[in-house]
């Protein structure tokens, strides 16, 4: 039984920074003399001891290739990865399982849709992205576009870190083929207002491929409220294990998609004159699927389900409320990106610093962030910036915290000032 589970089974408050963070056993340890500031969860979050003990206890109990085994650790292992595969489902409101499919991360579930919808492109076709897009949302349609004849088209974005609504609205046409967005900025934190746009897209027959990688850490989303096409996310960013990944996709398009690779799971019948397709949502799946990973994913969302989101959401808030008071306190601080809804993110730069500088001197003091283009490349050219610093707050992290940060970066501008 985790901390959060005795402290709810004791009748203390559902949410209890304290009590979560005894559950994630990384974050007590000493870095560079120092107790470890984790401020990277943008870039990969820490794991709660539900999952590690769900992957463990899955290879010393249950591991087996699933599906086909005639056996029980055959039938035990395939019963907890469709488990898991319902979590998910429900975890996004999904219609079916059908439309679940297991990918290694963002990026592969971005391609799969890409390549999958390149049959649909042809000369002159556009697909819309955003300038605050990360990499893994903008090359696999630049590679599609180039094969196609298609043309890949940025929406502006404002100096805040904003969609523009009106680039958006004067680009959005008869032309367009495939909307493709991020819900939340891995850079600028930024919650983009998807459901209207969503709605927008559809009355023009645009099909919506939704970026959630950085929006599902933060709050649940309903893919059947948002109504889009398609809805990805890694698991990594959930608190869940890396090496597995998530394509949410309506059943229509993904029946009439061709399979992105071949061998293994996702064939019904081989011959030497024909190959027939599996059903969904197993004809995406070549090969061994990664069952303990989907094993894990699963139980990062029960983990997630034992939580009081609204008081995630509150302690959230209140981290990046608290960064934002203190910008001040650090001569030339600068935030990139002060959008009206975000998420707690903070990408910054402090004049006369480089961001790589920044983060190693935080290191040293034991606080983990990232710097960088953060995959990012058309955003930091937006900008004018090489790269920035990059805190990125989780709901395990504490306003001490925020403080630490604050304090160690103060010291290093006195250095350098």
């Amino acid at each position: 039984m985790t901390d959060l589970s005795m402290a709810k089974k004791a009748g203390t408050a559902a949410f209890d920074v304290e009590a979560i963070r005894r559950d994630f056993p990384i974050l007590d340890q000493q870095i560079n003399g120092k107790p470890l500031v984790y401020l990277d969860n943008g870039a990969s979050s820490q794991k709660p001891i539900a999952v590690l003990d769900a992957m463990d206890r899955y290879y010393r109990e249950m591991h087996s290739n699933v599906h086909r085994g005639a056996h029980t650790l055959g039938d035990r292992a395939t019963s907890a990865f469709e488990g898991a595969r319902e979590k998910v489902r429900a975890f996004l409101n999904a219609g079916s399982t059908r439309e679940i499919i297991w990918t290694r991360g963002t990026t592969e579930a971005i391609n799969v849709v890409a390549n999958g919808l390149a049959g649909r492109l042809k000369p002159g076709d556009e697909i819309l992205v955003s300038h605050m897009e990360h990499h893994a949302n903008i090359v696999p349609w630049q590679m599609v576009a180039e094969r196609t004849g298609a043309k890949v088209v940025p929406i502006q974005i404002t100096p805040q870190g904003e969609l523009d609504l009106d680039s958006l609205n004067s680009l959005l046409g008869e032309r367009t083929r495939v909307l493709a967005l991020t819900h939340v900025s891995n850079v600028l934190g930024t919650v983009n207002p998807i459901a209207p746009l969503i709605e927008q897209a559809k009355a023009h027959g645009v099909i919506t491929v939704i970026d959630g990688a950085q929006a599902v850490p933060h709050f649940q989303p309903d893919v059947q409220v948002l109504g889009c096409d398609f809805y990805v996310f890694s698991s990594h960013k959930l608190f869940g294990p890396t090496g597995v990944g998530v394509l949410y996709g309506k059943a229509q398009l993904l029946e009439e998609m061709p399979p992105f690779q071949g061998g293994g799971e996702m064939i019904e019948r081989v011959s030497f004159e024909r190959t027939t397709w599996n059903v969904l949502p197993y004809k995406f799946e070549a090969g061994t699927p990664p069952v303990a990973e989907a094993v894990g994913l699963g139980a990062a969302i029960d983990y997630l389900g034992d939580l009081d989101r609204n008081g995630m959401e509150a302690a959230e808030n209140a981290l990046l409320t608290r960064a934002n008071e203190l910008v001040e306190s650090v001569p030339g601080m600068e935030i990139i990106g002060t959008a009206s809804q975000k998420v707690p993110v903070m990408s910054f730069k402090i004049a006369g610093l480089h961001p790589s500088d920044i983060g190693t001197l935080l290191d040293q003091q034991g606080i983990a962030i990232r710097t960088g283009h953060h995959c990012a490349m058309p955003l930091m050219d937006f900008y004018g910036v090489p790269g920035t610093a990059r805190a990125s707050f989780a709901f395990y992290n504490t306003l001490e915290e925020v403080e630490q940060l604050f304090t160690a970066l103060q010291k290093i501008q006195r250095l350098f000032a």
